[in-house]
C-alpha cells in the first residue's frame, strides 16, 4: 500500500518535527493585544492540491509524494486526511515530511501550521495545537481575528482558565456585538464542532461573570 510505504519515507523527517515542536514550546505566549482586526486570510484556509476526497485523495497523494520532490504541500493535504480518517501517527509523521521542507517565508508555511494545530486539537493534543498556534502568533506581527476564540479554547482545555478568559475578552473588545454573546457562534465559528462551540461556551460565560479590563 502506497500509504504505508510514505510513512517509512517520513519517519526519520518526525523527528525534525518532534524537535520543531519542542522548540516552539519554549517560546512565550505574548499577551493579548487590545484588538484583533486582521483577516490573515492566508492562513486560515485548507491545504488543498488534489480535489478527490477520502481513500481515493490519499492514494493520489502519496503516489504524487513518491514521485515529486518536496511535495510540500501535498504532504500537508496527506497529513490532513490522513488525522480526520484517525491514522493520527502518519498524519503526525506527513506534516513533520512538509514542515521540514518549509519556513516562515514560505506562501503556504502559515496554513500548514494552523490546519496542524486543528488537527491535533481534534485528535486529543491541547498542548501539540497550542504549540502550532503560538508558533503563528509570535513569528509575525499580525492581530488575527483567529487568535482570540482560538487561544481561548484552547487554553481553556488545557486548563489555563484566567488566560483564557484574556483572549476572549480580546474577542469581545474587537468585535462587541459578535462576541459578547454566544448566540452567533455558528455563523462566526462554522468550521468549529458542536462540542468545540460549547467549549467556548464556557469562556464566555466565565469572560461575563467578571470581565477582565485592558490592559
Amino acid at each position: 500500500m502506497r500509504i504505508r510505504s510514505v510513512l517509512l519515507l517520513t519517519a526519520l523527517l518526525a523527528v525534525s518535527g518532534t524537535a520543531a515542536a519542542q522548540t516552539a514550546a519554549t517560546q512565550p505566549l505574548p499577551k493579548p493585544a487590545e484588538f484583533y482586526f486582521d483577516a490573515d486570510a492566508n492562513t486560515t484556509k485548507p491545504v488543498v492540491v488534489v480535489r478527490d476526497t477520502g481513500e481515493a485523495a490519499m492514494q493520489k497523494l502519496s503516489r504524487i509524494i513518491e514521485r515529486k520532490a518536496g511535495a510540500d504541500a501535498e504532504a500537508a493535504q496527506l497529513a490532513h486526511l490522513a488525522m480526520e480518517a484517525g491514522r493520527v501517527e502518519l498524519g503526525r509523521q506527513l506534516y513533520a515530511r512538509a514542515l521540514s521542507g518549509l519556513d516562515a517565508t514560505d506562501g503556504i508555511w502559515r496554513s500548514v501550521m494552523w490546519n496542524y494545530g486543528w488537527d491535533l486539537y481534534r485528535a486529543g493534543d491541547d498542548k501539540g495545537a497550542f504549540e502550532q498556534w503560538r508558533t503563528l502568533a509570535t513569528t509575525r506581527g499580525v492581530t488575527a481575528s483567529w487568535m482570540p476564540p482560538t487561544f481561548a479554547l484552547v487554553l481553556w482545555s488545557m486548563g489555563r482558565k484566567d488566560e483564557a478568559v484574556q483572549w476572549y475578552a480580546a474577542a469581545v473588545r474587537t468585535e462587541p456585538l459578535q462576541w459578547n454573546t454566544t448566540a452567533q457562534y455558528a455563523r462566526l465559528l462554522p468550521a468549529w464542532t458542536e462540542a468545540e462551540r460549547k467549549m467556548l461556551a464556557e469562556v464566555q460565560a466565565a469572560w461575563a461573570a467578571n470581565p477582565p479590563k485592558y490592559p
